[in-house]
């Protein structure tokens, strides 16, 4: 059973006071505070207990629809086939220039598909970059995204965000490795 939790009115904007009691300026960001933490933990408690009943049909339960999942984990080799840098803007890097890479993807040594990635500058200093990628496989597509700042820590983990093909439900997670200043290693974590 969900335990509700009743918060205190807010104090009064233009005063120190809390249900009639005065508060020191500490007391009154430790009182905010809390309330912020408190409803985060309500929201989060909230989702969870909440979560199963939206996600269940009135076909199957709550378990048989968990089941049906695929999680599963695997990796890939990238080595890269080209690159390119575009100056779109002002000369030199500035917001909008744009890095396109290329790769070959291997597993066990064998060529299995191939992977584009378009990282987009979105700021100069310290740098950003808004990165969308594909992964093609035999069994289909799927695609991944993150938010890349630099210098780029040892390894990135990028959500996956949909696919096609058996990957039509895609979710989970690719961490990518550099190995090198051609090559990617990808742990590809996924649900489908």
């Amino acid at each position: 059973m969900a335990k509700v939790l009743r918060l205190l009115p807010p104090p009064n904007r233009h005063t120190t006071e809390w249900s009639g009691k005065l508060l020191s300026s500490s007391k009154i960001n430790k009182v905010r505070h809390l309330s912020g933490a408190i409803g985060i933990a309500t929201v989060v408690a909230g989702g969870i207990a909440i979560a199963p009943l939206a996600s269940a049909d009135t076909s199957t339960s709550i378990s048989a629809h968990v089941v049906d999942q695929r999680a599963e984990t695997f990796e890939l080799v990238g080595k890269q086939t080209s690159i390119e840098d575009l100056d779109l803007g002002r000369a030199g890097i500035s917001p909008g220039d744009q890095r396109v890479i290329h790769e070959d993807l291997y597993r066990d040594g064998e060529k299995v598909g191939d992977h584009s990635v378009v990282c987009t500058y979105t700021q100069v200093n310290p740098a950003a970059l808004q990165c969308l990628g594909t992964f093609s496989l035999p069994e289909g597509q799927f695609a991944a995204q993150a938010l890349l700042h630099l210098p780029a820590p040892s390894y990135v983990d990028v959500g996956i965000t949909g696919g096609s093909g058996d990957y039509r439900n895609a979710r989970g997670f690719v961490r990518t490795v550099p190995a090198g200043d051609t090559e990617r290693h990808f742990t590809v974590h996924l649900k489908r």
